[in-house]
């Protein structure tokens, strides 16, 4: 419930404070003393649009302020609370408008976004105007109207539920499947690029000894005739290396039987002739492995050629190639869990359709059922303002799907969204002869008031808005028509909290609380002010309302007459 609105440096408002209760409070005042400005202050703190030219000449930005009583277990309460805005003692919204188009929002003394404010205030207050270009009147709205008649919502709420969480799947997996395709071609050149490496059997260090083997193969002609020509000095030939130390050796060991002390030396000679014939062996089986072969050396080439190109493309040695086909085998693992999971998700997909398919036929049904319903009580409170429309129905329509459609957002090949299969309009036809027409597309002022007021009356019980806000809702109305549309503001007042801009004395005389709106000018600007009645007080607005200016004794008796009916 809205308690207070502060308002200051807007537009002809230089500072207004006003304090609103429940029940039915009525604004009344002459042409142009701000009574639509301060509706568009209430606007504005609901999250609408803001302009700088709204700021008061002279003033740098202009400022608005509303304190809301909010219910701890309401829907706004839990918003506020997702949100991360404590509840408090209710809702306090600011708004400061700059004429350098610098606004902030603030809620409960917190800076926020218009975004936020939108989704708090969206279901806290509703404003009626002449063309009612929110609310009731929207066609995406006309379920709802018909869901809250009848007590579907819970029904409703599942389907919503159910639907987006589809709808989170359905990207999911539309997304991985951007990424499988997006990956195909990728994928071909990871498959290439893994068969290249795996079937070339590459060994970390197998270059190098290529390279050795490639250059030994290149000369072993020279290395067989250098190694052989070595056994043959070592030990082959006349007059060899061993020869020559065994001769040495002889020849100190007989020194030795004069000097003793050359004996060690002739002895130590004995091992470099072993170590050479070592030597020898090892060189002999040497000479086997460098014998010219052309093939070989021709295999040994075209191999180091593979394992080059290899280098070249993945890395510059063979231990980066072994790397890149990790990263590959990786990498196509991770591609091959992309089609796991889409499978998965399939899967699961299927079986939340299966579940979202339910509901929507289960709340179709019921909708056609109570339909008839609806328009029967719109009918009826239509004539109690005087109003008797030559037909009103609830028209419920599908939208059958296509082959663009996700069949997955289809039940019984109807296109499925958040609130089911059906598609509502309220259809009116005010005069006999008239065919049924959109009730959005009516022109006459008066039947649009009465109508949206029907609706609001019916809706009254269940409707979860709390404040109701009527202007020019006695637009095209008057003398008995507008009485009953009081009594009818009186009535749904017991349940909301109502409050009208009215220039009719009829609907005024209603009020649980009268403010008067008035403009004077003060220092050569002018300022809008508002006053509470008193009894007295609002005697004479409604005589104002009935006769004018000029107050006489007939229209101020009038005046007392009407209010003490």
């Amino acid at each position: 419930m809205l308690q207070e609105l502060t308002i200051r440096n807007f537009a002809i408002i230089d500072d207004l404070h006003i304090h609103f209760s429940k029940g039915l409070t009525i604004l009344s005042g002459e042409t142009g003393a701000g009574k639509s400005i301060i509706l568009n202050a209430v606007n504005l703190l609901l999250g609408s649009r803001a302009s700088a030219d709204l700021v008061r000449t002279g003033a740098d930005a202009a400022e608005l302020e509303a304190f809301f009583q909010v219910s701890p277990a309401s829907d706004v309460a839990q918003i506020m609370a997702a949100h991360g805005y404590p509840l408090e003692a209710g809702l306090i919204v600011r708004r400061i408008i700059s004429r350098s188009d610098s606004n902030r929002v603030y809620i409960n003394g917190r800076l926020a976004t218009i975004q936020v404010l939108n989704s708090i205030t969206e279901n806290l207050a509703s404003i009626s105007g002449q063309h009612a270009h929110q609310g009731l009147l929207k066609e995406d709205q006309h379920l709802l109207i018909l869901d809250q008649f009848v007590g579907l919502m819970t029904l409703r709420q599942k389907i919503y539920d159910d639907y987006h969480e589809v709808l989170v799947v359905i990207e999911k997996l539309n997304e991985l499947h951007r990424h499988r395709d997006h990956q195909a071609e990728h994928l071909e050149l990871l498959k290439f690029q893994k068969k290249e490496i795996t079937e070339a059997g590459i060994a970390v260090g197998e270059d190098t000894e290529l390279e050795q083997e490639r250059l030994r193969l290149r000369h072993a002609e020279m290395l067989y005739q250098t190694v052989f020509q070595s056994i043959e000095d070592l030990y082959g030939a006349s007059g060899s290396i061993v020869e020559r130390l065994l001769e040495v050796k002889k020849n100190l060991e007989k020194a030795g039987q004069i000097d003793s002390q050359l004996k060690s030396t002739a002895q130590n000679l004995a091992e470099p002739s072993y170590h050479i014939e070592d030597l020898v062996g090892g060189l002999r089986r040497y000479l086997d492995t460098v014998q010219p072969d052309e093939k070989r050396l021709e295999a040994v080439e075209e191999r180091l050629d593979t394992l080059n190109k290899l280098k070249r493309k993945y890395g510059g040695s063979l231990e980066a190639v072994t790397s890149k086909l990790e990263s590959i085998r990786d990498e196509l693992a991770g591609v091959e869990n992309i089609a796991e999971k889409i499978v998965d998700l399939e899967t699961q997909l299927s079986q939340m359709h299966a579940a979202l398919a339910t509901g929507p036929a289960t709340l179709s049904q019921k909708r056609k059922q109570t339909a008839k319903s609806l328009a029967k009580k719109v009918v009826d409170e239509l004539a109690t303002l005087h109003m008797s429309p030559a037909g009103f129905e609830v028209q419920l329509s599908t939208t059958p799907a296509d082959q663009k459609t996700n069949p997955n957002l289809t039940v019984d090949n109807n296109i499925v969204n958040e609130f089911g299969i059906d598609r509502a309009t309220l259809m009116i036809a005010p005069n006999v002869g008239e065919e049924l027409k959109p009730l959005a597309g009516i022109a006459s002022g008066g039947e649009l008031s009465r109508v949206v007021l029907a609706l609001k009356v019916i809706l009254a019980q269940t409707d979860s808005i709390e404040t109701l806000i009527f202007d020019e809702v006695d637009s095209g109305i008057g003398g008995r028509v507008a009485e009953v549309v009081g009594r009818k503001l009186s009535e749904l007042a017991k349940h909301h909290q109502v409050i009208c801009i009215t220039h009719i004395p009829q609907i005024a005389k209603f009020a649980d609380h009268h403010l008067s709106i008035s403009k004077h000018v003060s220092k050569g600007r002018t300022i809008t002010a508002i006053t509470p009645l008193s009894i007295d007080e609002r005697y004479k607005e409604i005589a104002r309302m009935l006769g004018g200016e000029k107050i006489t004794d007939a229209t101020l008796e009038h005046a007392k007459e009407m209010l003490k009916k």
